[in-house]
Order: C-alpha cells, then structure tokens, then sequence
C-alpha cells in the first residue's frame, strides 16, 4: 500500500467547494493502492461556514492532521486574509515532522488555495518527495488584466503580481498536473516548458450518489427558499460578469415570454442563489442588475449568501427545473455540475461551446444545451424549454450509462490514482 499525503486547507465540516474532490475520493482511494492521509487548517482558524453533514462522507479510520493558522483578525489589518497565507508556516513545520516520522511515496496538493503549494518545491528538495498539484481553477491568469477595475476581484492588484510571483516557484518542480480543464494544463506547459513531459490528467469532480440520500434524509433541516405557486428554475454557485453571456438568452427569452405570454410567464422565478464569495450579508448582486437591464427583474430573485452543499442538494431536488450558466472563459466548468446531474432534474445548460461542461453534457445526452457563441436560434429554443415547463412536458432526465460511469467519483478517484502512479514510474 502506498501512502498519500494530501493538502487541503479545507476540510469538512468547512463547506468550501475546493475539498470536494478530496472528500468524495478518500472513500475509494485504498482499493486503488493509496492510503490518504489529510493536512488541514484546524476548523477554529477557517473562515468559511461549516456543514456537519458533509463529516458523513468521510471514514472514521481517515487520518486527519490539523495545522493552525494566524489569526484573520490580524492579518486582514495588513490586506492578509487568505488562508494559505495565514497558514503556510504552520505547514511547512507540521509536514516536515510527518516527513520525518513516515515514510510518504507522494504529496498531493488539492486545494484552490494555491499559496500553499510553494511547499510542494521545499519538501521534494528537503525530502525527496514528489508532488501533483490539482488545478481546479487558473493560478495566475491575465483574464481580469484589461478589464475595467469594477469587474475586478478585490484586491487584485496585490493578488495577480502575488500569483505571477509564486506560481513558478511551484509549478517548475512539479511532478504531475491534475486538472478540471485541459486548457488550464495546456497553458501550464506553454508557461513552463520544464513540465512538458510530466504526467498530467483532466478529471472532473464526479458524481457521488451517497450525497443526494443525505440531503434527502435531512431535507427537513433545510429552510425553504423556493416559493410556491410558482415554476422555480435554479442555479446555485458562484455568479460575475464573465456568466453574463450564458445568462442573457435565457434573460431575453423570458423578456419575449412576459410580452407574448404574460400570464404564463409571471409564475415564473429564475434563482441565482450563492453568486458571491463575499461574508453573509455583503456581497453585490452581479445577476439582477442585468435581470433589470431586460426588465424581468420581478422574474428574477439573486441571493448572494452561500448555503452549506446539503442544502444546496436539496434546494436543486425540490426545483422544477435546473439552469446552468457557462463563463466567457472557455476552460470554466460548473464546480457543481455533478450535483446537478444527479437530481435528475429537467436542466437548461448554456455555455461555451468549448468548455469541458458542453463535453460532458454532450456525453451525458443531456437534452437542453445551448451553446451560447455559435447557436443563433438560442433564444427561441430557451423560451420551448420554458413553455414545456409550464405545459407540464418536462420529466425527469435519462441519462447516458456509460457517462454516469465514467463521470462516478469512484472511477475518477481510479484517474487520480493512476496519474499518482505514473509519476512514481517517471521518478523511478
């Protein structure tokens, strides 16, 4: 049995969505030759809200390890409340004591809190110990750079030179590439020619069934937030500017439907539930004021505030119907498109027609995907899915079996082990 150490910031009960492959993976990796164990940042130094739920997922027998962090309190006062900044001393000098007490074959970063992989460099020097960095989302990336600084994160001035500074001191050394997108690795390679031949594999998060039966035993600890009375279609994760290409068909069908259809179409509300990264209660809506642009906004009700993953879950099966928005980012998949399949749920996918969600979906012969740069009758065919709703002609999605395979968290956690195992052959 090989042994796997993995760094992951996040960790149940946190409900931060970069953990998700890690926790929906530990439950196969031992019959696929890896034993895990976990590097987090204690739950009293995280600043995300938690779900205890999502501790059932996770064995009893997984080893856990805990690290402090600095406070945020402190270190917000000097612009610092990244936790992998907080927590990266407290890394270096929790790892080094595993390293030295056991015998580790490889170190596994899974994390979009990227800072803390410049540790991955330090260790394999120090240790000899190789490491595979997941790239969930872009590192540094020039997307915001020429945009106007009012669709720019905050603090991004700080954050992008930040990145362009650490990212190569991570990803020169680096042993093997995990990735949501092949664009992203693509990139990668192109940036640094010195892992051009390293392992690298495009793995999505998947699919793990034993998540809908947990949120459906506990649906009744979820508040409600779907009216009634009405034909609710929901989206729930993250929102912005770059989704307002994939949003604005759907927008213009309801806009047209309200006009042609009225009484039809003011049953409808369209949820965005989740769309900032922000503290309850502070972040800015990036949806409505483009529902107001189309004039529909009594159609469209945006919550900023995150909900925890089971409610989540729950809120999408008690949908009528389930919408997906893609990003005018090409690389960008829906870090909760697994989830929604999983619902069953009628779903209006629109997004790039070069985005590894439109594989997937294409794969899973999912019925409504509309690709919004290359599909000029985007708009009519958005307001038939919308007419099929009220007309009660949607059921609940049959979807491909080979693609429900393929895409389980059990045959992609064997993807995982098998790039982990072509890095020990390369090193060999």
């Amino acid at each position: 049995m090989k042994h796997l150490l993995i760094i992951s910031p996040y960790f149940p009960p946190t409900n931060a969505a970069d953990m998700q492959r890690v926790r929906m993976s530990l439950p196969y990796f031992r019959q696929f030759g890896w034993e895990a164990e976990i590097v987090t940042v204690d739950q009293a130094y995280a600043d995300l809200p938690t779900d205890e739920l999502l501790l059932q997922g996770v064995k009893e027998a997984t080893t856990i390890h805990y690290v402090k962090a600095l406070s945020k309190k402190i270190t917000s006062k000097l612009g610092l409340g990244s936790i992998a900044l907080r927590s990266l001393y407290f890394y270096r000098n929790k790892v080094n004591q595993l390293l030295k007490e056991k015998k580790y074959q490889l170190i596994y970063f899974s994390t979009t809190q990227f800072p803390v992989c410049i540790l991955g460099a330090y260790w394999e020097k120090k240790f000899g110990i190789p490491y595979v960095i997941d790239m969930q989302d872009p590192w540094h990336s020039d997307y915001y750079q020429n945009k106007p600084r009012h669709q720019q994160p905050p603090k991004y001035w700080f954050s992008y030179r930040l990145n362009k500074y650490l990212e190569p001191k991570a990803l020169k050394k680096v042993s093997g590439l995990i990735s949501v997108s092949g664009k992203y690795i693509k990139d990668l390679k192109i940036r640094y020619p010195e892992i051009r031949d390293i392992p690298t594999a495009v793995i999505p998060f998947g699919a793990f069934e034993p998540d809908l039966k947990i949120a459906t035993e506990n649906e009744n600890t979820f508040s409600d937030i779907l009216a009634k009375g009405f034909k609710n279609v929901v989206y729930i994760g993250r929102g912005g500017l770059d989704m307002h290409a994939a949003i604005s068909p759907l927008f213009e069908a309801v806009a047209k439907g309200l006009a042609v259809h009225p009484k039809l179409f003011k049953n409808l509300r369209i949820y965005f539930i989740g769309t900032s990264y922000a503290p309850g209660g502070q972040g800015m809506p990036t949806v409505l004021p483009l529902a107001k642009q189309w004039e529909i906004e009594q159609n469209v009700i945006e919550i900023t505030d995150r909900i925890s993953y089971y409610h989540t879950l729950s809120t999408l099966n008690k949908a009528d119907a389930l919408f997906i928005p893609g990003s005018d980012d090409p690389g960008y998949t829906p870090s909760k498109l697994f989830p929604y399949l999983l619902t069953k749920k009628p779903l209006l996918a629109i997004v790039h027609s070069n985005s590894p969600a439109n594989q997937i979906l294409q794969e899973y012969e999912a019925e409504f995907i509309y690709n919004y740069d290359d599909d000029s009758r985007i708009i009519d065919k958005s307001i038939d899915f919308l007419m099929s709703l009220f007309n009660e002609k949607l059921s609940a999605q049959t979807y491909n079996a080979n693609a429900l395979k393929k895409y389980s968290a059990q045959n992609l956690s064997y993807e995982q082990c098998e790039l982990f195992n072509n890095v020990l052959i390369g090193k060999a």
